[in-house]
């Protein structure tokens, strides 16, 4: 093997190695953060379940083709995703000259862009440290120009997350396994009585939980098999 061979193996190893290590680790985190929200949220959860079973019924998983008519559970998502996106910190370079927040920023700059403080932006969200889904369930907020300015968990533009699809999809099946099929017995958690999911996250650059998402799974129907 040449020198030039090895380098180029060498490369396409780390490429593969991030490719699959960066979007299952996120998408892990991601589909954790929603869970948590929804176990600390009892009334959420509820909600939820409920919604599912109105349009999916009782006898079988929920399938890709159930999700546009679940809009509660793309609101749950969405918000949980809001409050905790899994990559918190996104560059881009600036293509031109421009001034913003009263800043001159040359072109060809790297800018920092924090999507954690974008989305708990008070002046945007009425009460932006809590989980309401409701806020994703009006026209305005749902609008398709109004996501791109506020919501962006997955950064946004042509240079947003490639993986953004691969995600939600599997988001999409687990969460809403998780939900119809079991309730959640939190082990150590927070709260007089322990039944809360600490939600404090550890320094990285994936939003990742500080303290282990440990929790029983109580069967509450078995469709696994259906």
């Amino acid at each position: 093997m040449t020198v030039i061979q090895y380098v180029l193996a060498i490369f396409i190893l780390f490429f593969i190695t991030d490719l699959f290590t960066g979007g299952t680790n996120t998408t892990s985190d991601a589909i954790l953060w929603i869970l948590a929200e929804l176990v600390n949220h009892p009334a959420a959860f509820k909600k939820l379940r409920e919604e599912i079973d109105s349009v999916v019924g009782t006898e079988r998983l929920v399938d890709e083709e159930d999700i546009p008519n679940l809009p509660y559970f793309q609101a749950c998502v969405k918000e949980a995703m809001r409050l905790n996106p899994p990559v918190p910190l996104f560059d881009r370079i600036c293509g031109e000259n421009c001034k913003l927040g009263g800043y001159d920023i040359p072109k060809g700059i790297t800018m920092i862009m924090n999507a954690y403080s974008i989305m708990r932006d008070p002046k945007i969200f009425e009460n932006p440290n809590d989980f309401i889904p409701e806020r994703f369930l009006t026209e305005q907020d749902t609008a398709k120009g109004q996501n791109l300015q506020v919501y962006v968990p997955f950064g946004g533009g042509r240079r947003m997350c490639p993986g953004t699809n691969m995600t939600s999809s599997l988001i999409n099946c687990s969460v809403t396994a998780m939900v119809q099929c079991f309730d959640w017995k939190v082990l150590g958690g927070d709260g007089a009585d322990g039944s809360k999911v600490n939600m404090d996250s550890k320094s990285g650059v994936v939003k990742t939980m500080a303290k282990p998402f440990m929790a029983i799974p109580v069967l509450h129907s078995n469709l696994f098999s259906a």
